[in-house]
């Protein structure tokens, strides 16, 4: 395998394949772009939750249960800010906490977030590159009856309960790409770019809306393969097929290709999909059977050999 591969991941499914890649691939091969869009201010920190996910996951430190945060995390600051009767919707482990104070500090110095987050990548040992998609703010919000709300209010304060009729990333226009995700679109080794399996709406578009990345895709000179993030027609965690069934989709591989549309020539499927095979092909889009449920270390690095093959690397 040669080349530079380009991975644009949101959290979660997305992190777990971005970790299977960096163990297949050499250092130094693979910069992963991480959706900012969920990225919020809370209790006066700068959160950034996929990120973190993707450098958690790709360190080896990820909660499989949870699907989120850090392994064996403690809660006694929780408890804490309970008992001071403070805002206590989105939780923070002990753990995880260093990782936001760590941040947040470093931003009030004047860093940018991809200076910050790739300090944080060697600190953890990680020998690929992981960067933010744009070092400028860009906020996701989603439309419910209420009206226009943040996106992690609704995600984890709500619960996704609210139905969502429209979805729109505060801050683009006008929000440019890191300088990381610019040079790794830029290289002249670029082999394969990689949709990682997540969700399309809320972790992906926000990267697309970044100024020039979509542009950018539609003029690729290499494959880009996107990995379905549904299995049965059902996504495994977050609110995929919520969103899917109130767009009035049957929340299948076909709607995730009609979503992508050019900007993907090659999609892999989970083998349980396999019926899904023949109408994808005939839109156009080449198909890749696999495995794509991750449930260990050993699941995603083999989920990231069937991409790179996907790639013909």
């Amino acid at each position: 395998m040669s080349g530079h591969i380009l991975a644009l991941s949101g959290g979660v499914g997305g992190a777990k394949l971005a970790a299977g890649l960096a163990d297949v691939l050499a250092p130094g091969r693979l910069t992963v772009a991480v959706n900012t869009g969920d990225d919020f201010e809370h209790l006066g920190l700068t959160i950034c939750p996929d990120i973190d996910s993707v450098l958690y996951a790709m360190a080896g430190l990820n909660d499989r249960q949870r699907g989120w945060g850090m392994a064996d995390e403690t809660w006694h600051m929780m408890e804490r800010l309970r008992a001071l009767d403070e805002e206590d919707w989105f939780n923070l482990g002990d753990r995880d906490l260093a990782t936001h104070i760590a941040r947040t500090w470093r931003l009030r110095a004047g860093q940018p977030l991809s200076d910050v987050t790739a300090r944080m990548a060697r600190a953890l040992g990680i020998e690929q590159a992981v960067v933010p998609m744009s070092d400028d703010a860009v906020r996701t919000q989603v439309l419910t009856p209420d009206g226009w709300s943040d996106f992690q209010r609704w995600f984890v304060g709500e619960q996704c309960g609210p139905a969502v009729s429209d979805i729109r990333f505060a801050g683009t226009p006008g929000a440019a790409m890191s300088a990381g995700l610019s040079a790794a679109l830029d290289r002249k080794d670029i082999a394969a770019i990689v949709i990682c399996p997540s969700n399309p709406f809320l972790s992906v578009d926000p990267l697309l809306a970044v100024d020039g990345v979509r542009d950018a895709l539609l003029a690729r000179r290499v494959p880009c393969i996107a990995v379905s993030p549904l299995i049965g027609g059902k996504a495994l965690k977050g609110p995929l097929s919520k969103l899917l069934a109130e767009r009035g989709l049957s929340g299948g591989n076909l709607d995730i290709a009609a979503h992508y549309g050019p900007l993907v020539d090659h999609l892999v499927i989970d083998r349980g999909d396999a019926e899904d095979a023949p109408r994808l092909r005939e839109g156009g889009h080449a198909v890749t059977l696999a495995e794509t449920l991750m449930k260990s270390a050993g699941d995603q690095a083999r989920l990231a050999r069937d991409v790179l093959a996907a790639a013909a690397l």
